[in-house]
């Protein structure tokens, strides 16, 4: 499966990616909202793990636009889940919302694929 990955953080970029690699799937990465946009447009991936605050464009406004003509799942993380859960997360699109950090970086590989079940 394609995954991209988008978000600002490069620590949780590189974890997520190494993790997925390790199950086979074929890994992209983008470090904002920007280069998040262009990469979705051109990769058409099948999941797209998506951090809600990033610069130059969000999580939610990406998603906003993207919407429309993707079928991807969309996985929201956000380590500002005050305001950002599962139902806020929804609500906009998405399929799911993982908080940051993550306790077990393979849990989430697990939710991602039963997503795709």
């Amino acid at each position: 499966m394609k995954i991209l990955i988008v978000d600002d953080e490069a620590l949780v970029r590189r974890s997520l990616a190494r993790a997925f690699a390790s199950r086979g799937h074929e890994i992209y990465e983008a470090v904002d909202g920007i280069e998040g946009s262009e990469k979705w447009k051109q990769l058409n991936p099948d999941v797209v793990i998506l951090d809600v605050l990033m610069p130059g464009k969000t999580g939610p406004e990406l998603l906003s636009e993207m919407r429309p003509s993707s079928k991807a799942v969309v996985i929201m993380i956000s380590a500002f889940s005050g305001e950002h859960n599962m139902e806020s997360a929804l609500k906009m699109g998405a399929q799911a919302f993982i908080p940051k950090p993550f306790e077990d970086i393979f849990s989430v590989c697990n939710e991602v694929e039963s997503l795709l079940l």
